[in-house]
């Protein structure tokens, strides 16, 4: 399978490749062929687009907003609002950064498997959450040790 460049477009990356326009990963393939893994590389190619696209455009509205508002509650309003946003775009930036980990994961072969089990992981769970690391199962089991270890 060959892949020509990615071309943007209203920041989402447009498919140059070979997969079918309506391609959905299935089980009754074999898990992460070709097929699958270019699905879900441009399923977080995209995401990520999307995600850096919004960062752009909260940077400039932040930029644009600065403003001298004289009324105290206007401006506490206009700073909590502020606020609120940066915060967002801290999301958006570690979450680029573990679809930029997902994305290392495909290109070693790794995407798609369990990091604890090595287990293979659902293709329903990887397309709900591309950026998935565990298994239902491990995650569910990372996250009762976690609650048994903050409640002690």
């Amino acid at each position: 399978m060959t892949l020509t460049k990615s071309v943007k477009d209203t920041g989402k990356i447009k498919k140059k490749n070979s997969l079918p326009a309506d391609y959905t990963p299935s089980e009754d393939e074999p898990f992460m062929n070709n097929m699958q893994v270019e699905y879900f590389r441009w399923k977080l190619l995209d995401w990520k687009a999307e995600l850096l696209e919004g960062s752009r455009e909260m940077i400039e509205t932040l930029q644009d907003g600065t403003r001298n508002i004289p009324d105290v509650n206007d401006r506490a309003s206009e700073e909590t609002d502020r606020a609120l946003e940066l915060r967002t775009r801290d999301r958006a930036r570690k979450l680029v950064n573990k679809i930029e980990a997902a994305l290392r994961r495909i290109d070693e072969g790794e995407f798609g498997y369990c990091s604890v089990t090595g287990e293979p992981i659902s293709l329903k769970r990887l397309e709900a959450r591309p950026i998935a690391t565990m298994s239902l199962e491990a995650q569910e089991k990372h996250e009762r040790r976690e609650r048994v270890h903050r409640d002690e």
